[in-house]
């Protein structure tokens, strides 16, 4: 037996540091390779540890709420044999002493790929296989005949967020499923809009919150995007009636069952829409040149408990309506769970940023580092229109961008958010 010790890694992109933010395990705790040891904060994301070794838990070498460098061990466990050295395969350290007779190979850890040679860049698959949303005769029987919860797992874990006990909810599918909208009409006001809840007055007088990981790198970008790109801002109210409708259709179709359908969706794709016609929007600015991007990787600003974050769907110009329902879905659930990984937020070419889902009308978002545009959509809501000189009830609502005046001129702004408001007007612009 001998003691192991695994040092901090760079889980992305040449990061220094990260923090300790919670163990998994504990000294005398038995650990497998693969097992998940801790979670860690780094300036990009919350990601989880594996453990590359397979032992005994021998000591805790840093504590919860520590910063630590890269490099710096953090756990040490107790494993049979000699203990693998965590070095260069090449590396004169990594050869064990005396004959063994047999090389020591480091298990491939989950979430940090192979050893062998690795890409720059890698595109991410998609996954077109046809979508089955049929549920056996069989399977409805057996959970009838033992009163089970027929509800997938985003149901059920929307159920767990908003309080909902699942067993007293009627379900309103076609095989008599739990769907989205049974979980949030069984859900008090007070579940669903969790704001509307005001705290007790804090005994201190004061809070003190240390500026580190995750909001230390979004204020820090977010200072250098405001201070070295030239913002200009631009709004149009658009009539939204037909995407309230579009929206409606699609939430009822089979081919989306279970699927979370929002107007986010459809502005999504009035946007991929209209960089075709706009290319210069998809672009990024180096002081040498402007490279214009024939690919869409879409930024999509998601609310965390951690800060805001701007993970991105990779060539999301490549996917149908299905597939891009699904990514943003599994996007929004990657983030609130803080598993967002440093991967996820790079490489992203143009944002869109929904603050419509917290009431407000407009804003003037911040462009995002590397990127020349970004695109904020407002409140869908019920407001006077004037439609053939008529003054009519109509979902009304507007679409603010903000882009890199150094790339983007007004007339090409301009045309982007019409494009944009065009098909929010009419989504069977998205035909063609």
């Amino acid at each position: 037996m001998s003691i192991a010790k695994f040092p901090l890694p760079d889980v992305g992109e040449g990061l220094t540091e990260a923090e300790i933010v919670s163990w998994r395990v504990s000294p005398g705790d038995k650990v497998a390779v693969n097992q998940t040891i801790c979670e860690i904060e780094t300036a990009k994301s919350v990601v989880e540890l594996p453990c590359p070794f397979e032992g005994e838990v021998s000591e805790l070498l840093v504590a919860e709420g520590d910063t630590v460098e890269v490099g710096t061990p953090i756990i040490s466990v107790v494993v049979q044999g000699n203990a693998p050295l965590l070095s260069e395969p090449d590396s004169p350290a990594n050869e064990p002493e005396g004959d063994t007779g047999a090389e020591y190979k480091l298990p491939n850890l989950v979430g940090y790929g192979d050893s062998g040679d690795v890409k720059s860049r890698r595109k991410r698959a998609v996954n077109t296989a046809p979508i089955s949303t049929a549920i056996p005769v069989s399977m409805v029987k057996a959970a009838a005949a033992s009163d089970a919860v027929m509800a997938k797992p985003p149901i059920r874990k929307l159920a767990k967020d908003l309080g909902v006990d699942l067993a007293s909810v009627t379900g309103t599918g076609m095989h008599g499923e739990i769907t989205r909208e049974d979980v949030v009409g069984s859900a008090s006001q007070a579940s669903v809009f969790k704001n509307l809840t005001t705290p007790q007055q804090p005994s201190e007088r004061e809070e003190r919150i240390p500026v580190k990981g995750v909001r230390k790198a979004i204020a820090t970008a977010m200072v250098k995007s405001a201070f070295t790109a030239p913002h200009v801002s631009i709004f149009v109210d658009v009539d939204a009636t037909r995407t309230m409708e579009y929206v409606k259709r699609l939430k009822s179709s089979v081919d989306f069952a279970g699927i979370k359908v929002t107007p986010l969706l459809i502005m999504a794709k009035a946007m991929i829409w209209a960089i075709r016609r706009n290319p210069m929007v998809n672009s990024t600015w180096t002081d040498k040149e402007i490279i214009v991007h024939n690919f869409v990787n879409l930024g999509i600003a998601a609310a965390t408990p951690r800060g805001l974050i701007v993970p991105n769907i990779k060539d999301a110009d490549s996917m149908n309506m299905l597939e891009l329902a699904q990514a943003i879905e599994q996007l929004a659930a990657t983030a609130r769970d803080g598993k967002t990984t440093p991967e996820d937020m790079a490489e992203g070419t143009i944002t869109i940023t929904n603050i419509g889902v917290f009431g407000v009308d407009t804003g003037t978002p911040i462009l995002n580092p590397g990127e020349v545009s970004i695109v904020a959509l407002g409140s869908i809501r019920k407001k006077p229109w004037v439609v053939d000189d008529e003054i009519v009830v109509r979902q009304i609502t507007t679409i603010g961008a903000t882009f890199d005046h150094r790339v983007v001129d007004g007339d090409v702004a301009s045309r982007f958010v019409q494009d944009v408001a065009s098909v929010i007007e009419e989504p069977a612009l998205l035909l063609d």
